[in-house]
Protein backbone atom coordinates (compact mmCIF):
# COMPACT_ATOMS: atom_id res chain seq x y z
CA UNK A 1 0.00 0.00 0.00
CA UNK A 2 1.34 3.43 -0.92
CA UNK A 3 2.17 6.12 1.63
CA UNK A 4 -0.57 8.30 0.13
CA UNK A 5 -3.20 5.59 0.66
CA UNK A 6 -2.11 5.11 4.28
CA UNK A 7 -2.27 8.86 4.89
CA UNK A 8 -5.71 9.08 3.30
CA UNK A 9 -6.98 6.24 5.51
CA UNK A 10 -5.67 7.96 8.65
CA UNK A 11 -7.28 11.24 7.58
CA UNK A 12 -10.62 9.53 6.97
CA UNK A 13 -10.47 7.90 10.41
CA UNK A 14 -10.15 11.34 12.01
CA UNK A 15 -13.58 12.37 10.73
CA UNK A 16 -15.27 10.25 13.41
CA UNK A 17 -13.98 12.62 16.11
CA UNK A 18 -15.72 15.66 14.61
CA UNK A 19 -19.10 16.08 16.30
CA UNK A 20 -21.97 18.46 15.45
CA UNK A 21 -21.35 22.08 16.39
CA UNK A 22 -17.58 21.79 16.66
CA UNK A 23 -14.92 24.31 15.77
CA UNK A 24 -12.21 22.38 13.91
CA UNK A 25 -8.55 23.34 13.60
CA UNK A 26 -6.51 21.89 10.76
CA UNK A 27 -2.76 21.68 10.35
CA UNK A 28 -0.54 21.64 7.30
CA UNK A 29 0.91 19.00 5.01
CA UNK A 30 0.05 16.16 2.68
CA UNK A 31 -1.98 14.11 5.19
CA UNK A 32 -4.01 17.14 6.24
CA UNK A 33 -4.69 17.96 2.59
CA UNK A 34 -6.55 14.64 2.32
CA UNK A 35 -8.55 15.59 5.41
CA UNK A 36 -9.50 19.02 4.05
CA UNK A 37 -10.76 17.44 0.83
CA UNK A 38 -13.07 15.22 2.92
CA UNK A 39 -14.47 17.97 5.16
CA UNK A 40 -17.18 19.15 2.73
CA UNK A 41 -18.86 15.76 3.27
CA UNK A 42 -19.48 16.65 6.94
CA UNK A 43 -19.91 20.40 6.48
CA UNK A 44 -23.17 20.37 8.46
CA UNK A 45 -21.27 19.28 11.61
CA UNK A 46 -18.71 22.11 11.49
CA UNK A 47 -19.45 25.52 12.98
CA UNK A 48 -16.06 27.13 12.32
CA UNK A 49 -12.63 26.18 11.00
CA UNK A 50 -9.23 27.60 11.90
CA UNK A 51 -6.02 26.96 10.01
CA UNK A 52 -2.30 26.74 10.76
CA UNK A 53 -0.98 28.10 7.45
CA UNK A 54 -1.71 30.17 4.39
CA UNK A 55 -1.58 27.00 2.29
CA UNK A 56 -4.23 25.20 4.38
CA UNK A 57 -6.38 28.33 4.49
CA UNK A 58 -6.33 28.51 0.70
CA UNK A 59 -7.28 24.82 0.40
CA UNK A 60 -10.13 25.25 2.90
CA UNK A 61 -11.44 28.20 0.94
CA UNK A 62 -11.23 26.21 -2.30
CA UNK A 63 -13.45 23.63 -0.58
CA UNK A 64 -16.04 26.25 0.34
CA UNK A 65 -15.13 27.05 3.95
CA UNK A 66 -14.83 30.47 5.51
CA UNK A 67 -11.76 30.38 7.74
CA UNK A 68 -11.92 32.01 11.18
CA UNK A 69 -8.99 33.28 13.24
CA UNK A 70 -8.07 31.82 16.59
CA UNK A 71 -8.63 35.24 18.15
CA UNK A 72 -12.23 35.02 16.96
CA UNK A 73 -12.87 31.46 18.16
CA UNK A 74 -10.85 31.35 21.39
CA UNK A 75 -10.14 27.91 22.84
CA UNK A 76 -11.86 25.36 20.63
CA UNK A 77 -12.86 21.72 20.22
CA UNK A 78 -10.48 19.69 18.07
CA UNK A 79 -7.19 20.12 16.22
CA UNK A 80 -6.23 17.60 13.52
CA UNK A 81 -2.73 17.55 12.07
CA UNK A 82 0.01 15.25 10.83
CA UNK A 83 3.52 14.74 12.19
CA UNK A 84 7.00 13.95 10.94
CA UNK A 85 7.67 11.58 13.84
CA UNK A 86 5.81 10.29 16.90
CA UNK A 87 6.96 8.18 19.82
CA UNK A 88 4.73 5.90 21.89
CA UNK A 89 4.01 8.74 24.32
CA UNK A 90 2.51 10.67 21.40
CA UNK A 91 5.26 13.28 21.66
CA UNK A 92 5.95 14.58 18.17
CA UNK A 93 8.39 16.21 15.81
CA UNK A 94 6.54 18.61 13.53
CA UNK A 95 7.53 21.40 11.17
CA UNK A 96 8.66 19.67 8.01
CA UNK A 97 6.25 21.95 6.18
CA UNK A 98 7.49 25.01 8.05
CA UNK A 99 4.22 25.86 9.86
CA UNK A 100 5.33 24.70 13.32
CA UNK A 101 4.65 27.94 15.20
CA UNK A 102 1.04 28.29 14.13
CA UNK A 103 0.58 24.53 14.54
CA UNK A 104 1.82 24.72 18.13
CA UNK A 105 -0.50 27.64 18.88
CA UNK A 106 -3.51 25.78 17.48
CA UNK A 107 -2.59 22.60 19.37
CA UNK A 108 -2.30 24.54 22.63
CA UNK A 109 -5.75 26.09 22.20
CA UNK A 110 -7.53 22.83 21.32
CA UNK A 111 -9.32 20.66 23.85
CA UNK A 112 -8.37 17.56 21.82
CA UNK A 113 -5.42 17.04 19.46
CA UNK A 114 -5.78 14.19 16.95
CA UNK A 115 -2.62 13.37 15.00
CA UNK A 116 -2.85 11.48 11.69
CA UNK A 117 0.18 9.64 10.27
CA UNK A 118 1.27 6.64 8.26
CA UNK A 119 3.06 3.79 10.00
CA UNK A 120 6.56 4.95 9.02
CA UNK A 121 6.23 7.93 11.40
CA UNK A 122 6.05 5.90 14.63
CA UNK A 123 9.57 5.59 16.10
CA UNK A 124 11.25 4.35 19.26
CA UNK A 125 13.15 7.62 19.82
CA UNK A 126 12.57 10.99 18.21
CA UNK A 127 15.37 12.59 16.20
CA UNK A 128 15.93 10.63 13.03
CA UNK A 129 13.85 13.29 11.28
CA UNK A 130 15.72 16.62 11.47
CA UNK A 131 14.27 18.84 14.20
CA UNK A 132 12.89 22.12 12.76
CA UNK A 133 13.38 25.34 14.73
CA UNK A 134 11.81 28.63 13.65
CA UNK A 135 14.17 31.49 14.46
CA UNK A 136 14.36 35.23 14.03
CA UNK A 137 16.65 35.84 11.03
CA UNK A 138 19.11 37.85 13.15
CA UNK A 139 19.38 34.95 15.62
CA UNK A 140 20.14 32.25 13.05
CA UNK A 141 23.88 32.17 13.84
CA UNK A 142 23.39 32.28 17.60
CA UNK A 143 20.86 29.44 17.60
CA UNK A 144 23.06 27.39 15.25
CA UNK A 145 26.03 27.70 17.62
CA UNK A 146 23.90 26.65 20.59
CA UNK A 147 22.64 23.62 18.68
CA UNK A 148 26.21 22.60 17.82
CA UNK A 149 26.97 22.65 21.57
CA UNK A 150 24.01 20.27 21.98
CA UNK A 151 25.69 17.98 19.40
CA UNK A 152 23.16 18.72 16.69
CA UNK A 153 24.01 19.68 13.11
CA UNK A 154 21.91 22.74 12.16
CA UNK A 155 21.22 23.40 8.49
CA UNK A 156 19.48 26.56 7.34
CA UNK A 157 16.43 25.78 5.19
CA UNK A 158 17.73 28.05 2.45
CA UNK A 159 15.22 29.97 0.37
CA UNK A 160 12.35 29.27 2.77
CA UNK A 161 10.57 31.94 4.80
CA UNK A 162 7.78 31.03 7.23
CA UNK A 163 4.32 32.60 7.13
CA UNK A 164 5.60 34.69 10.07
CA UNK A 165 8.59 36.03 8.12
CA UNK A 166 11.22 33.95 9.91
CA UNK A 167 13.84 31.32 9.06
CA UNK A 168 13.96 27.57 9.75
CA UNK A 169 16.95 25.62 11.02
CA UNK A 170 16.71 21.85 10.54
CA UNK A 171 18.84 20.17 13.20
CA UNK A 172 20.23 16.76 12.25
CA UNK A 173 21.80 14.00 14.36
CA UNK A 174 19.93 14.66 17.61
CA UNK A 175 18.98 11.72 19.81
CA UNK A 176 16.00 13.05 21.71
CA UNK A 177 15.71 10.74 24.71
CA UNK A 178 13.90 13.37 26.82
CA UNK A 179 11.70 15.42 24.46
CA UNK A 180 10.13 17.47 27.26
CA UNK A 181 13.49 18.61 28.63
CA UNK A 182 14.91 19.34 25.18
CA UNK A 183 11.84 21.35 24.16
CA UNK A 184 12.20 23.53 27.27
CA UNK A 185 15.97 23.90 26.78
CA UNK A 186 15.72 25.02 23.16
CA UNK A 187 12.83 27.37 23.96
CA UNK A 188 15.15 29.24 26.34
CA UNK A 189 17.59 30.20 23.57
CA UNK A 190 17.10 33.89 22.64
CA UNK A 191 15.76 34.25 19.12
CA UNK A 192 13.96 30.90 19.02
CA UNK A 193 10.33 31.42 18.03
CA UNK A 194 9.29 27.76 18.18
CA UNK A 195 10.95 24.37 18.27
CA UNK A 196 9.16 21.58 16.43
CA UNK A 197 9.02 19.32 19.50
CA UNK A 198 5.45 18.78 20.65
CA UNK A 199 6.17 17.21 24.05
CA UNK A 200 4.71 19.72 26.48
CA UNK A 201 1.50 19.48 24.42
CA UNK A 202 1.59 16.03 22.79
CA UNK A 203 -1.22 14.51 20.76
CA UNK A 204 -4.17 13.04 22.64
CA UNK A 205 -4.93 10.48 19.94
CA UNK A 206 -2.62 9.09 17.24
CA UNK A 207 -4.22 7.50 14.17
CA UNK A 208 -1.77 5.34 12.21
CA UNK A 209 -2.51 4.22 8.67
CA UNK A 210 -0.99 0.78 8.09
CA UNK A 211 0.04 -1.52 5.24
CA UNK A 212 -3.10 -3.64 5.57
CA UNK A 213 -5.39 -0.67 4.96
CA UNK A 214 -6.42 -0.49 8.60
CA UNK A 215 -5.95 2.41 10.99
CA UNK A 216 -4.56 1.81 14.48
CA UNK A 217 -5.48 4.15 17.31
CA UNK A 218 -3.08 5.01 20.11
CA UNK A 219 -3.76 7.08 23.21
CA UNK A 220 -1.49 8.07 26.08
Amino acid sequence: MSASEKKRNAAEAALQFIEPGMTVGVGTGSTVSFLIEMLPGIRDKIDHVVSSSKASTALLQENGFEVSTLNETGDYDIYIDGADESNKRLQLIKGGGGALTREKVLAAAARRFVCIVDDTKLVGMLGNFPLPIEVLPMAQGLVSRRMLKMRGQPIWREGFVTDNGNHILDVHDLQISNPLEMEARINRIPGVITVGLFADRPADILLIGGEDGGVREMRV
